[in-house]
């Protein structure tokens, strides 16, 4: 198989990935599916919630979108001009994690516009979409699927790993997995740096960093550091618009419980009824809660950058990675900053 037809039918895919990210009506043949392959795109789309309460219809179409915005063609050419095209294809397991809809997308990506086989073990918490973008994919190229495997049991041989999860799976993936070349991942997460310069605007920006997909994803903002003399009620009305967040029933239950605990123990807590703000310098911090720490000059916040490096995904500033698309990386954002493309080109 030929890298040119692999990215033409990832074009393909993307088109069709924006259309229903964007919630669209169907656009016609062009877009390479009837109109009944589409509608039943849709119908599973707004079934995932009754799989997983997380993955709500806005959830998914949000992740379709992102993910669709990488696989236009221009994007997808520029980008693997810089790597080698394997024509010897290694089979690479995904070990794939379920936080998000579709987390373990770019991976799938990498692997097979590489000249790879993906052998994906998914996640049972989003087990549904992933071989439903496949099986389009195979309408555009029928050839792909002798490169996708989808087991549930026992992974067999390999030649290469990649593995996401947790702190916890971790000590799992090394055990079973690593015998094999490998790259394995645990848990990160992503700081927001404020200097006080920021206008509503930019803190309603800064709000999709933090609640998109209810904060569960490793590139959500879950710390915050602020500059000593910073007013905390000007981030509580930039990001007032996400207030309906909370009426999510699993984040809702997060946000109370948090909360109660909080209160029982008499552990101080700032509170705006969708989430809670409290002053820790912990870099992690409990889903529906935000930990924030002021700083007195940018060499503490550079110091605590550099001590926590291992654990964080993206920094979220204005001297950093703008507010608002933290959630939405290009090709080229590799988890951990691992060049996956690189790795696979040295199997």
């Amino acid at each position: 198989m030929k890298q040119e037809e692999l990215l033409k039918g990832f074009a393909q895919l993307g088109a069709v990935m924006r259309t229903l990210g964007k919630n669209e009506s169907w656009t016609g043949f062009e877009l390479g599916l009837t109109k009944d392959e589409f509608e039943q795109m849709i119908v599973l789309i707004n079934r995932q919630v009754s799989h997983n309460g997380w993955f709500t219809p806005d959830n998914v179409r949000k992740s379709l979108r992102s993910l669709g915005e990488m696989l236009e063609a221009e994007k997808l050419n520029a980008w693997v001009s810089d790597y080698a095209y394997s024509a010897a294809p290694k089979r690479v397991g995904l070990i794939m994690a379920g936080n998000i809809p579709l987390v373990g997308f770019h991976d799938f990506l990498c692997v097979l516009v590489s000249g790879n086989i993906a052998v994906c073990k998914l996640s049972s918490t989003d087990k549904n979409l992933l071989p439903a973008l496949a099986s389009l994919l195979a309408k555009f190229l029928p050839e792909i699927g002798t490169r996708i495997e989808f087991v549930t049991g026992k992974i067999g041989p390999l030649d290469g790993v990649i593995a996401t999860g947790s702190n916890n799976s971790l000590k799992y993936f090394e055990q079973y997995f690593g015998k094999y070349p490998n790259i394995f991942r645990k848990n990160r997460t992503s700081i927001g740096v404020i200097d006080g310069s920021e206008t509503p605007e930019d803190f309603e920006r800064f709000g999709e960093d933090i609640f998109s997909y209810f904060g569960l994803g490793c590139r959500n903002v879950s710390h915050l550091m602020i500059p000593d003399d910073f007013e905390l009620n000007r981030f509580f009305e930039g990001i007032f618009s996400y207030s309906e967040v909370v009426h999510n029933n699993k984040y809702g239950n997060n946000y109370d419980y948090n909360k109660t605990v909080y209160l029982m123990n008499q552990l101080p807590l700032l509170d705006n009824n969708f989430v809670l703000l409290r002053e820790s310098d912990e870099l992690f911090s409990p889903l529906a809660m935000i930990h924030y720490q002021r700083y007195a000059s940018t060499e503490e916040v550079e110091n605590y950058l550099q001590k926590h490096n291992e654990d964080v995904q993206v920094v979220v500033g204005k001297n950093y990675t703008p507010f608002g698309i933290a959630q939405n990386p290009s090709l080229t954002d590799y988890a951990d900053g691992v060049d996956v493309m690189e790795w696979l080109s040295k199997l």
